[in-house]
């Protein structure tokens, strides 16, 4: 009988050690500047998708970062109960990689911090990390999102830039096109 339990708990030990060392190594980088994601599996690459990052007040964070949850159905409460499908979360704050409808979007900022992706995509990505294990998938966030591209209205890009910077060389400055013209010899300081 002693036999037995020993030979057992080798066999339950080697199961184990076998499944998690057969445990795929999911590696995603979203590159904030670019709006892409890349997902490598044991360091091969295998999807590159276009993302939607945070816009303007709601950057995405950067960093480096470990899936907290996975939820296949959530709805969002702070964002008027917005479907977020195969969501993986990965701050305590409620960033999560998700499936969106608002396909048109991808490729430039337009979340409120969260990681956007077509929902085809998030349910591929849901399933890889699903069955990987959170434990087994790293998240990195690089780059920064493109200046004036959060702040484009929905039908191209014009929108409110003025949070960029407090000059406007519309209205100040030597494009203000003022009622006297500025002289070459008013701007050097007289000896």
């Amino acid at each position: 009988m002693r036999g037995w339990n020993a030979f057992a708990a080798a066999a339950l030990a080697a199961l184990v050690l076998t499944s998690q060392a057969s445990a795929a190594e999911i590696a995603i980088v979203v590159d904030k500047t670019k709006q892409r994601m890349t997902v490598s599996v044991d360091g091969q690459e295998r999807y590159v998708w276009p993302v939607s990052t945070g816009m303007g007040d709601y950057a995405t964070p950067t960093g480096a970062f470990a899936p907290s949850r996975l939820a296949k159905v959530h709805f969002s409460r702070e964002w008027d109960n917005a479907p977020m499908p195969h969501s993986i979360f990965f701050t305590d704050a409620g960033h999560a990689i998700h499936g969106s409808r608002a396909t048109g979007r991808l490729g430039m900022p337009a979340s409120h911090g969260c990681v956007r992706l077509a929902p085809m995509n998030a349910s591929i990505l849901f399933n890889l990390v699903a069955e990987a294990g959170t434990a087994s998938t790293k998240i990195e966030i690089v780059g920064v999102e493109p200046i004036g591209s959060g702040f484009a209205g929905a039908d191209g890009p014009r929108g409110d830039y003025s949070r960029l910077t407090s000059f406007d060389p519309l209205t100040s400055g030597i494009m203000a096109g003022g009622d006297t013209p500025r002289l070459r010899s008013e701007a050097r300081p007289k000896p």
